[in-house]
């Protein structure tokens, strides 16, 4: 059985989440619970502003001594994704398909050489 001291500078903590956030944001957070940021796809996170976390070890929740190295990546790496992201996009198109081709432009009154009526199943 592991004794915690009543010294608040020794007790662990909890691995605060830092996937989904910004580098400066991560680099914050993880100083703002007394533990040091690590990336080792990046020299020095903060640098890295506008990029976000995709992985960290240990886990969001984990107990760790104050002052342990949380380690993050900003990129996937080779051969794991990041396909970028996937929002749906709107207007989306009508349900249903084709209903029927439109007629040619022409003379008012004259029909078109060809009106072919199409429809979906």
């Amino acid at each position: 059985m592991r004794l915690v001291s009543e010294n608040p500078e020794n007790r662990d903590v909890r691995v605060p989440r830092l996937v989904g956030l910004m580098a400066v944001d991560a680099y914050e957070t993880a100083h703002g619970q007394g533990l040091s940021l690590y990336a080792p796809d990046r020299p020095d996170p903060r640098a890295a502003a506008v990029d976000h976390v995709v992985r960290q070890y240990p886990r969001p929740g984990a107990q760790v001594p104050r002052e342990s190295t949380v380690y993050v990546w900003f990129d996937f790496g080779e051969g794991e994704g990041g396909g970028g992201i996937r929002e749906p996009r709107v207007p989306r198109p009508p349900l249903g398909g084709l209903g029927r081709e439109l007629a040619e432009p022409g003379e008012p009154g004259v029909p078109p050489a060809r009106c072919a009526a199409l429809s979906s199943p």
